[in-house]
């Protein structure tokens, strides 16, 4: 550094340059595991080449836009997508809390499910922001419903993809300490939570078609359609949904997917399901492989076999180009169609699905989220030893 430079100077240079160190570190840091690392978890699957994952169908047609198109829709992405007011959230202490059936949204991908007593949280996301760049990115639209000391304890953290939606690193590193749970994950995401200091005797990772034993659960890794990464470098782990079974219910998690015929070979082989969660915003001309619309989610549901449906993916980050409440309402009038069972809680709101009602009519634009008409939705027979029920017509994609 020149001698020139007056000393108050040359010290806000030194510190400004700390601090970017410290920053990029950080950020370095949320990206997760190394890229040897990466490749070498990617070795160890025949759905990876080149240490890189792939969906097996191939690419669906994209519009061709200009460049002014794209600006225009970027420019009015977060006004179309952000919601008219505050959205109502329902706050409980659902520590105690350990059904048969029962789940709680507490928005976007993450939900607390209770499964023949034990307890799954999916996907879970506590920061403000999904990045990895500290008050960048897509911000929160409400907040968490409950905090992490709230949540009490927890058998399994359950995740679908690396994505900074689905996976957050201060999320998940609390979790470890708070918590005794087991950490599930598509192959090659545990690398990213061993990196943040998880044990590695707490990480159970799957590959498509793997079959796990955790806390008395049975969890199999499922095809979808989707794609991961968390630097500019994709696909360097898997992309999974997931059946969770105990002795007497079956779910299937969605987390991300696009359509696929996975869906309908999932549902012949492992279905019925009492219960789906599948993702319904977020998706965009620009992207159809990758998001499902609400009605391709609704397709897939009765492909699988499913009983009631839970939509997630929606409601708490502008990450597609759609209105705010725009996915749940074309999911209602698709589920309405097809006689699907749909439930359409506030985020917060437990719904035991043990015979209770469940809410399926729209609860935004009201403040009060329990000033809403409930409806009883019968749930399948288990898919845990049950026989698979007669197909229902498929809604068109």
């Amino acid at each position: 550094m020149p001698r020139s430079l007056p000393g108050v100077l040359r010290a806000a240079v030194a510190a400004s340059l700390l601090a970017l160190a410290a920053l990029g570190r950080h950020i370095r840091r949320n990206m997760g595991a190394s890229r040897a690392e990466l490749r070498r978890s990617a070795a160890r699957s025949p759905h990876a080449r080149n240490g890189a994952f792939a969906n097996r169908e191939p690419g669906l047609p994209r519009p061709d836009l200009t460049l002014r198109q794209l600006a225009t829709m970027l420019l009015d992405r977060s006004p179309r997508g952000r919601p008219p007011g505050p959205i109502p959230l329902v706050t409980h202490d659902a520590r105690r809390a350990r059904s048969g059936l029962a789940v709680t949204w507490l928005g976007h991908a993450t939900v607390l499910l209770e499964l023949d007593g034990r307890r799954v949280l999916i996907d879970p996301v506590w920061s403000e922001y999904t990045s990895p760049v500290p008050r960048f990115g897509p911000r929160r639209l409400h907040g968490v419903p409950t905090s992490l000391q709230e949540l009490g304890a927890l058998d399994v953290v359950l995740l679908s993809h690396d994505h900074y939606d689905h996976l957050d690193r201060p999320t998940v590193t609390e979790l470890a300490d708070r918590t005794d749970a087991v950490f599930v994950a598509p192959l090659g995401v545990g690398a990213h939570l061993r990196s943040w200091g998880i044990p590695p005797e707490r990480v159970v990772e799957g590959d498509w078609d793997d079959v796990v034993h955790v806390a008395g659960l049975t969890l199999t890794c499922l095809e979808c359609r989707h794609f991961s990464g968390r630097s500019f470098r994709r696909n360097t782990t898997q992309w999974a949904a997931w059946k969770v079974a105990g002795p007497g219910h079956a779910v299937y998690v969605g987390g991300d997917t696009g359509p696929t015929g996975a869906h309908a070979r999932t549902g012949d082989e492992h279905g019925p399901f009492d219960l789906t969660l599948l993702p319904i915003g977020a998706y965009a001309d620009l992207w159809p492989d990758i998001h499902t619309t609400p009605e391709q989610a609704v397709a897939a549901h009765v492909d699988l076999g499913g009983g009631v449906m839970l939509p997630i993916h929606w409601a708490t980050f502008v990450l597609g180009f759609h209105p705010w409440a725009e996915p749940a309402e074309r999911a209602l009038r698709a589920a309405a169609a097809h006689g699907v069972a749909l439930a359409l809680p506030a985020p917060g709101r437990r719904l035991d699905l043990a015979g209770a009602a469940v809410p399926s009519a729209p609860w935004w634009g009201s403040e009060d989220p329990d000033e809403r008409v409930d409806e009883p939705l019968e749930v399948t027979p288990s898919a845990v030893g049950a026989p698979t029920p007669a197909p229902r017509p498929r809604p068109s994609r």
